[in-house]
């Protein structure tokens, strides 16, 4: 069993989006890419993935910042990067975005094994009410964790 060590998290995902279902994404990178992932240099706050024309999924405005002494070797840190999924899964996506109006966010960054993995939901955007009535659920659940441990203390 190997274990996943995070890399970094969208911490907008859901917020905005109600996340359906995950999906599991291989990404393309070049080494100074990996090396500044491996310093923990990633971004995935305004993130997104779409299906291209030609059958291929992208993540666009995925920050990777340049690695320090990658020189000439260093890539755009915004570049669009190419998740690596099997034919049934990219059609299941397509199925699902185009038909009930979903769309792709990068929830997490990890690495299993040596590779990297990008963590996709399928998600369907928040209204600003549903986003109240998440923040309220939050607060009362800290209240009543707070009010619990001053009376168990």
């Amino acid at each position: 069993m190997e274990s996943n060590k995070l890399i970094a998290k969208n911490p907008t995902a859901y917020h905005n989006y109600e996340i359906l279902e995950k999906i599991e994404a291989g990404i393309v990178l070049y080494g100074t890419e990996i090396k500044s992932i491996r310093a923990g240099k990633v971004n995935l706050k305004d993130s997104y993935a779409s299906i291209e024309k030609n059958g291929e999924v992208y993540v666009y405005s995925m920050h990777i910042s340049p690695y320090d002494h990658g020189n000439i070797y260093n890539k755009d840190p915004m570049r669009p990067k190419k998740l690596l999924l099997n034919k049934r899964e990219i059609n299941k996506l397509i199925g699902m975005t185009t038909q009930k109006g979903y769309t792709l966010v990068p929830i997490q960054m990890y690495f299993k094994g040596n590779f990297v993995k990008v963590e996709l939901g399928v998600g369907r955007g928040k209204k600003l009410y549903d986003k109240r009535e998440d923040l309220k659920k939050k607060e009362a659940e800290r209240k009543i964790d707070r009010y619990l441990k001053e009376r168990n203390a």
